[in-house]
């Protein structure tokens, strides 16, 4: 069991970088395994966000375009998604509460961090190194 961060899916969406086809065999063979992967709506829109940037991406994606890719990952029989449940508030003020330096934008990997310890996920696939801030992940770089 494991998660796929936003990075891994834009450089598997976006033919343009040199980590895309190394990031686009991986989420290929995600999608066909039979091995249970996880992402957060808050990836999911984080990746749409991205793609339809256009300070982002030099030719950015047209939101169909976006959605349409984010529906081939979506219809993967063995990708599931993380939810909050009603222990959710506990875990994230567990979370703040024991990691101090947390503000802006870490706030999206700590809502991604929390998610994965309220189900018990350790293994996050990403090239961020931000999430080496919180010890109870796992973090893999899909390029090593």
């Amino acid at each position: 069991m494991f998660v796929v961060d936003t990075n891994v899916l834009v450089y598997a969406a976006e033919r343009s970088f040199p980590e895309h086809i190394r990031c686009r065999e991986r989420v290929e063979e995600w999608r066909r395994s039979e091995t249970p992967w996880y992402l957060t709506w808050s990836i999911v829109y984080e990746l749409a966000r991205i793609t339809t940037h256009p300070r982002i991406f030099a030719r950015p994606w047209a939101a169909p375009q976006a959605w349409g890719f984010i529906g081939a990952l979506l219809a993967a029989p063995s990708l599931r998604m993380l939810l909050a449940t009603e222990r959710h508030a506990a875990v994230v003020d567990a979370v703040t509460q024991q990691f101090g330096g947390l503000s802006g934008n870490l706030f999206h990997d700590l809502h991604i961090a929390a998610l994965m310890r309220e189900h018990g996920i350790r293994r996050i696939v990403t090239r961020d190194s931000d999430f080496h801030r919180f010890p109870f992940l796992d973090p893999v770089d899909p390029l090593d």
